[in-house]
């Protein structure tokens, strides 16, 4: 009759073989343990199933034969806020005009919902649910406030007035200056401004290229609650900061770019508490 007594488990080859089977587990555990992160491109592969919009390996830059963007990777899922950050001159605005087909995409994809929207015109990706906030010249000066809200809803004049409440729910401000022209405000309303105008085709997707650039600290810190709130009503929103550390507290993840790829990337608060990240992109944040 067979018994259970664990002598009657052990491996063939008696008790030498016994201790080299349990030397072998504990070797494998200890290589487990000591194993290399995951790399950038290892979190894209995993990461990236099943997002809203993803970037695969763009090569993307403005003049031919000059690449800014080197093997570029992103993903952002449904009601993700995603930072990216890096130093000045890494692809970090290229990234986001590539994905809004203002810069030509010369090897790689981008697609949204699986659907291929590689070097689309700016117009198709907005029917589609993309919107866009350049860092510069984001309003018509000469026109008043409700002007350009009509100018985001240009593709669909029939949504304006319902479009028109929801983006002042937002940004209360906007109405009731509605009639005032945007030449004549600040910094800090202007990009409130150009956001609502992005915002009027209810985009599922909006990026924003360095939205606190040029303002106050006070103003900066509105930008960022206005974004945080944008993004709680259930847009997805990629942003490129230059404040990283104030980037880096309201995001759900984020990349570090350097020379047009990935050079890090984890949730907001992994990346501003990462030894390297700090002392090769962040400065002085680790004493913030």
């Amino acid at each position: 009759m067979n018994s259970n007594h664990p002598s009657d488990l052990t491996p063939a080859g008696s008790a030498d073989s016994a201790r080299e089977f349990d030397s072998e587990i504990e070797t494998n555990a200890a290589e487990r343990s000591h194993a290399s992160p995951a790399t950038p491109t290892q979190i894209h592969a995993s990461g990236s199933v099943g997002a809203l919009i993803r970037a695969d390996k763009l090569l993307a830059g403005y003049f031919p034969g000059v690449n800014i963007l080197n093997e570029a990777d992103l993903f952002a899922h449904e009601g993700e806020l995603v930072g990216i950050i890096g130093p000045n001159g890494a692809g970090k605005s290229t990234l986001l005009k590539a994905l809004f087909g203002l810069v030509h995409i010369n090897k790689g994809s981008v697609t949204l919902r699986d659907e291929d929207i590689t070097n689309l015109r700016a117009d198709q990706l907005v029917r589609r649910g993309v919107g866009f906030v350049p860092q510069n010249n984001n309003v018509f000066p000469s026109l008043t406030i409700e002007e350009n809200l009509e100018m985001g809803s240009y593709q669909d004049p029939s949504s304006f007035n319902e479009r028109f409440e929801a983006v002042v729910s937002l940004f209360p401000t906007l109405g009731e200056r509605r009639k005032q022209r945007a030449g004549s405000l600040s910094g800090g309303e202007r990009q409130m401004v150009a956001m609502g105008r992005a915002l009027m085709m209810a985009p599922s997707v909006l990026l924003l290229d360095e939205p606190s650039a040029g303002l106050s600290p006070a103003l900066q810190d509105e930008v960022f609650i206005r974004v945080k709130e944008i993004n709680q009503t259930g847009v997805t929103i990629i942003i490129v900061e230059q404040n990283a550390a104030r980037c880096l507290q309201i995001v759900d993840r984020g990349y570090v770019m350097d020379q047009g790829k990935n050079a890090y990337t984890g949730t907001g608060n992994a990346l501003a508490n990462d030894p390297k990240v700090i002392e090769l992109y962040l400065g002085t944040l680790a004493q913030a």
